[in-house]
């Protein structure tokens, strides 16, 4: 192709043919379609090649081996498919190839993360003056959020953690729940407070950290809650537990990775009473904001524990009179991921956001609701956006899952909750509806019909 015009229409148009087609494509892609991933793979030219014919290869081998997760029937892990506006807004970002770590180097990247910051902070309904970072998800969110409470516990007792390190330091005690995600056990890790020496707070049975039987808690200490478990949804007790926290001065980290977003949903609010009241929340936004890959938020309460526990300074640096972005994230040169957050903020607006969530929720109740009438098990009460269910055994819920991944009408992945084998539907996505639930629900009865070779009753 001669022109950059005809390269990057040619590319709109392989990207706009795969989102068009999505509908009619298996969630997960064919073992033929994996198999043509070869066609990638092959010794690097000597010589240049034309750049249409290397956008040609990637969209004919390439897009029929992608994961499904921008359609509707795709309900493995909690990943949001992109909203098309995202999605463009994501396109147009590239074409800027700006970066984001100055407002010098972008200071168009800059007051995107602005204004997306206060409106995030309006729709979850936290602090107006807190700090705000745009990182890569919620992992690094964790990271951060705990490194700004790592920096203000030991403030405390005199000691500077980022020029002095660890070594010698006071002791910090760290507190999760027994089933804590492991994106804040890794940020623990990273940090250097290790992911095993942890306590480890007692669940009830939805796992939810049981407040009556929490370690003593004290200025040194800092408590991982949860909002949103991976498995079940559920959401820890958090105005019970930060109010705790708060008479005994310690820090509360919230990961809410994607049960955060509860917070923007008059309906589902009420769950997630007192997550306001935290120091540091993690969040993701390519889950259920649906933006694309990658994207997530840290936020804290006191922006200057969050900008020294991040901040370095050089002689190259222009001095922090106004906020900087790299003073809230690990990165110093990163993508100008905040003009996604816009444009999904800007077009959702803050009703379109709530909807997008009880839709989600919705439908999650709609396929606990048919699967229980079959005669199978949920294990889980379905509040938020996670359905676990059983078929029988463990083996016969193997089979299930196994083969409705190879049937290819939708694709759910398995978990262990409390010891058991059990298939996870997760609801993420916009793109979902309830004509999508009838017919993946359909053939999720379906085949344990046939599997287990017994009548389903009521169904």
């Amino acid at each position: 192709m001669k022109t950059t015009k005809e390269l990057l229409e040619f590319a709109a148009l392989q990207g706009i043919t795969y989102l068009e087609g999505q509908p009619a494509r298996r969630p997960f892609p064919a073992p033929a379609a994996i198999q043509e991933l070869s066609r990638l793979d092959f010794r690097l030219p000597e010589q240049p090649t034309d750049p249409g014919e290397v956008i040609r290869l990637l969209g004919e081998a390439g897009s029929p081996a992608a994961v499904g997760n921008t359609g509707g029937r795709y309900f493995g892990f909690v990943i949001g498919g992109s909203l098309p506006v995202a999605v463009a807004a994501n396109w147009l970002a590239g074409a800027w190839d700006q970066n984001a770590g100055l407002k010098v180097t972008s200071p168009l990247a800059a007051k995107l993360e602005e204004v997306a910051a206060q409106w995030l902070l309006e729709v979850l309904g936290l602090p107006s003056r807190a700090g705000v970072g745009f990182v890569t998800g919620a992992t690094m969110a964790n990271f951060c959020g705990l490194a700004a409470a790592r920096h203000a516990l030991l403030k405390r007792q005199g000691w500077n953690v980022e020029a002095q390190g660890l070594y010698g330091a006071p002791e910090i005690k760290v507190v999760v729940g027994e089933e804590a995600h492991v994106s804040p056990l890794k940020a623990l890790s990273l940090l250097g407070f290790g992911s095993e020496r942890v306590a480890r707070a007692p669940i009830n049975s939805e796992g939810e950290i049981r407040p009556d039987q929490l370690p003593p808690l004290d200025d040194r200490t800092i408590i991982c809650l949860q909002a949103g478990n991976v498995n079940s949804g559920a959401i820890d007790p958090l105005y019970e537990i930060c109010r705790m926290a708060q008479a005994r001065g310690a820090w509360v980290h919230i990961d809410g990775a994607f049960g955060l977003w509860g917070a923007a949903s008059p309906r589902i609010a009420h769950q997630l009473k007192g997550h306001d009241l935290a120091d540091s929340w993690a969040a993701d936004l390519h889950k259920w904001l649906n933006v694309p890959y990658d994207s997530g938020v840290v936020i804290c309460r006191d922006p200057q524990n969050l900008r020294a526990a991040m901040s370095i300074n050089a002689a190259y640096i222009p001095p922090q009179e106004e906020r900087e972005p790299y003073a809230f994230t690990p990165e110093m040169s990163r993508r100008a991921r905040g003009a996604e957050a816009w444009a999904a903020l800007y077009a959702l607006g803050k009703s379109g956001v709530a909807e997008l969530v009880d839709r989600c929720c919705r439908h999650a109740a709609l396929f606990a609701k048919k699967l229980k009438r079959a005669g199978f098990e949920v294990l889980n009460e379905v509040n938020l956006n996670q359905v676990l269910v059983s078929f029988g055994s463990d083996e016969l819920t193997r089979r299930v899952i196994a083969e409705l991944q190879k049937e290819g009408t939708c694709w759910c992945g398995s978990t262990t909750w409390q010891g058991r084998h059990v298939m996870r539907i997760s609801v993420s996505s916009w793109a979902t509806t309830e004509e999508d639930v009838e017919i993946c629900a359909d053939a999720m009865v379906r085949i344990a019909k046939r599997e287990k070779s017994f009548k389903l009753v009521g169904y």
